[in-house]
């Protein structure tokens, strides 16, 4: 019964958009994550119907359940496969099956259709989710991508090479190639599984969609670098950045969730990451002076977001478009600060932004804020062959979606240092400036003995027109001259 309680409280939070649906799921620490991954996505896509079917049995009155809990246990009676709870919250479900069965056939009856899947609503009847190519990353920490190729090769795998264009990734069977993007992701059919196989127990490779491989691969920390990774749970672009920098350096790793945390260790341990340095710390409170971040030049951060990419999770925005806006503002509000707070590093020099949201106000909006509120920082344009920008004004930064790029919904941008604050407006004026201090060109007879700066600029100044009322300066350095002549001639006569 397990299973079914904590999948009723995810399904609750989900639906109640306190969250991203795998963000739960990993909080949950439930012993087998993926069963209970599968059973709230798909109860969620059967939503409207199960909903339906409850209401018109009056289930909620004969049971006393709560409707998150009646959804899953009522889709794994008539649409999954079969409870797998025993005792009383068996017997209760068993004795009005046939009261569920039967209004579910009369739903059926109604539309004129033969299969569960056809009661669906036509916007997730066939979700993008099931398209999408299974993406595998090789964790170069403990292998390579050719011993990889290899090994699936001998396990009845059929290898078609390099990816050249973005429809080659539409894979049947047991077809598979390497991306055309990233050299460490090998792209497979849909709903391809691994969770069983020797190479994922072994942690040879990582089960991760091609968008998230994104943040890590564009900001490319060198071997030896110190790195952070502001929210790092669940921990796959954590074990992606050690592999990039080769176990060599330092990579803070930090995540409120202490529970969150112990799953990211375990995940560390079996990716073969020996140089992270985990802190069970809210990243807003990290102090960026601290001198053991005296060397962060990278900084990763993928924020909490509405998790509006991913495509499990329905979009609901017009049920209640005010209490939608109130919570992505709110959202935009941390993110943000997150943002504002990891510019502060005194020697950062990168940072990536990302978020699985498709939302403006969690992506270009922003990005903009922040640029406008930290003017030593500028946007890096990233990956031109990449089908689809950010909106804009910000076309420099990624966006990934199930239509144009075959993965979850994404945004990604890199911002770069490129001066000190302070030196700004000063490099801005000798732009401006330096036409204005050029020496004029002297005739040769008018050639002057080089001078210090301050010799130069009183030169410069001589050299401009001058009002007509300081014309009679001229007239004292006449009679010095003619003084200096008379004096000449004397010295001459006496002589």
């Amino acid at each position: 019964m397990a299973l079914y309680l904590k999948a009723a409280e995810i399904m609750e939070k989900v639906e109640g958009k306190q969250g991203a649906l795998k963000t739960l799921v990993y909080d949950s620490q439930f012993k087998n994550i993926k069963q209970l991954f599968a059973l709230v996505c798909e109860t969620q896509k059967f939503s409207s119907v199960l909903q339906e079917i409850i209401e018109s049995t009056k289930l909620l009155r004969h049971t006393k359940l709560k409707m998150p809990l009646a959804k899953v246990l009522v889709y794994d009676l008539l649409i999954g496969q079969g409870l797998k709870c025993g005792g009383s919250w068996k017997a209760m479900m068993m004795k009005h099956r046939s009261r569920l069965q039967a209004e579910l056939a009369r739903m059926k009856v109604k539309q004129k259709v033969s299969r569960n899947e056809d009661l669906l609503p036509c916007s997730v009847k066939h979700p993008a989710g099931d398209q999408l190519p299974r993406y595998v990353r090789v964790n170069t920490l403990k292998t390579t991508v050719e011993d990889v190729v290899d090994y699936l090769k001998r396990d009845g795998f059929s290898y078609l090479g390099k990816a050249c264009r973005l429809e080659d990734l539409s894979l049947k069977d047991r077809y598979f190639l390497s991306d055309l993007h990233l050299p460490e992701l090998l792209v497979f059919s849909p709903k391809t599984d691994f969770h069983d196989h020797f190479l994922y127990k072994a942690g040879h490779i990582v089960l991760q969609d091609k968008a998230s491989c994104l943040p890590a691969h564009l900001l490319s920390p060198p071997p030896g670098s110190h790195i952070i990774d502001a929210c790092a749970a669940p921990g796959n672009k954590t074990s992606q950045l050690a592999a990039i920098m080769k176990n060599k350096g330092r990579l803070f790793a930090f995540d409120l969730d202490g529970k969150r945390l112990a799953t990211m260790s375990t995940l560390l341990l079996r990716a073969g990451v020996t140089c992270q340095q985990l802190a069970n710390q809210d990243f807003l409170k990290v102090d960026p002076g601290n001198p053991q971040y005296k060397d962060v030049q990278h900084i990763l951060l993928d924020p909490s977001c509405s998790g509006s990419g991913m495509v499990c999770i329905q979009d609901n925005t017009s049920a209640d478009q005010e209490k939608e806006q109130a919570r992505l503002a709110s959202l935009a509000s941390f993110q943000l600060r997150c943002l504002n707070h990891a510019l502060r590093f005194p020697s950062l020099k990168r940072l990536v932004y990302s978020t699985c949201s498709i939302h403006k106000q969690e992506n270009e909006e922003v990005v903009a804020a922040c640029l406008q509120q930290n003017p030593g920082f500028r946007l890096v344009p990233l990956l031109a062959e990449w089908p689809e920008r950010g909106l804009e004004p910000l076309p420099q930064c990624l966006r990934a979606s199930t239509a144009k790029t075959l993965t979850h919904g994404f945004f990604v941008a890199l911002l770069e240092k490129h001066s000190e604050p302070g030196n700004t407006k000063q490099e801005l004026a000798v732009q401006i400036s330096g036409p204005e201090v050029k020496p004029r060109n002297l005739p040769s007879s008018e050639k002057r003995p080089a001078a210090s700066e301050e010799d130069s600029e009183a030169s410069e100044t001589e050299d401009r027109p001058t009002p007509v009322g300081g014309q009679t300066g001229s007239k004292p350095n006449n009679k010095k001259r003619r003084k200096r002549k008379k004096k000449k001639k004397g010295a001459e006569t006496a002589e």
